[in-house]
C-alpha cells in the first residue's frame, strides 16, 4: 500500500470520526497524532478553540536518553504526561479522538495512562 493512499485513508478516517467528536469546556477532545518517530497529544477546547494541556515524545527529560521515542513504553509516558497536566489545567473528563488510527499498540498504550493519571473516557 503506497504510502501517500495510507495517510489519505486515516485521513478520511479521522474526519468521520470529527463529525461526531467535539471538545467543549466541560469535556475537551483528547487528540492523538502519530508519526513513526515519535507520538502528540492534546487537550482540545472546540468552542473556544484552545489547547488546553499537551505532551509530546520529543520533550527533554521524559525518556531515559538513547531510548525510542515512538514505541509504546513512549506512549505510556506521553499518556500519564498529558492526564497529569489536563488535571492541573481542572480536566477531569475528556473525549478520546484517536485521530483515524486504531485504538491499538501505542494509541492504546497512551488511553490506559491517559486513565490511569486520572481521566475519564
Amino acid at each position: 500500500m503506497r504510502t501517500a493512499y495510507r495517510e489519505w485513508a486515516r485521513l478520511r478516517r479521522h474526519q468521520r470520526v470529527r463529525k461526531r467528536v467535539h471538545g467543549t469546556a466541560a469535556r475537551p477532545r483528547l487528540c492523538v497524532f502519530r508519526s513513526l518517530r515519535c507520538l502528540y497529544a492534546q487537550v482540545i477546547d472546540d468552542d473556544r478553540g484552545e489547547t488546553v494541556a499537551q505532551a509530546n515524545s520529543r520533550e527533554p527529560g521524559l525518556l531515559p536518553e538513547g531510548s525510542s521515542r515512538g514505541n509504546a513504553a513512549a506512549a505510556a509516558a506521553v499518556g500519564k504526561l498529558v492526564g497529569e497536566r489536563a488535571k492541573a489545567a481542572g480536566v477531569t473528563r475528556v473525549v478520546f479522538d484517536r485521530g483515524g488510527y486504531l485504538y491499538h499498540g501505542r494509541v492504546k498504550a497512551l488511553a490506559e495512562a491517559a486513565r490511569e493519571a486520572g481521566l475519564e473516557f
